[in-house]
């Protein structure tokens, strides 16, 4: 399992891709796969009826991005996405960004 820096909740900016410039928070993070899904970006997917889906057709489904592709959103930066990095406060490892500097929850 690869290190991830980015967690569930984090706002991220889409770097790559077709969704490229949409924002929104990770709702769902895989990491020993490497992607992400974020809210609000959503691919089209033709479903076949099924037992449990009668209706079938083009649906909504979220999109799977590898983590690459997203990059967390610093908020003090005029929302720019930024890397995250760790230093040590009192003792506890905490995330901070490398952009402003601030730590992130």
């Amino acid at each position: 399992m690869a290190k991830s820096k980015l967690k569930k909740g984090d706002l991220v900016k889409v770097l790559a891709g077709s969704h490229k410039g949409e924002k929104g928070p990770i709702t769902w993070i895989s990491k020993d796969k490497m992607t992400v899904s974020v809210q609000g970006v959503e691919v089209l997917k033709h479903v076949k009826p099924s037992n449990t889906d009668t209706e079938g057709g083009i649906k909504k489904i979220p999109a799977k991005l590898n983590i690459s592709n997203v990059g967390y959103v610093d908020p003090k930066a005029k929302d720019k996405p930024t890397r995250i990095g760790y230093e040590i406060h009192d003792g506890k490892k905490v995330r901070v960004s490398r952009r402003s500097k601030q730590t992130l929850k």
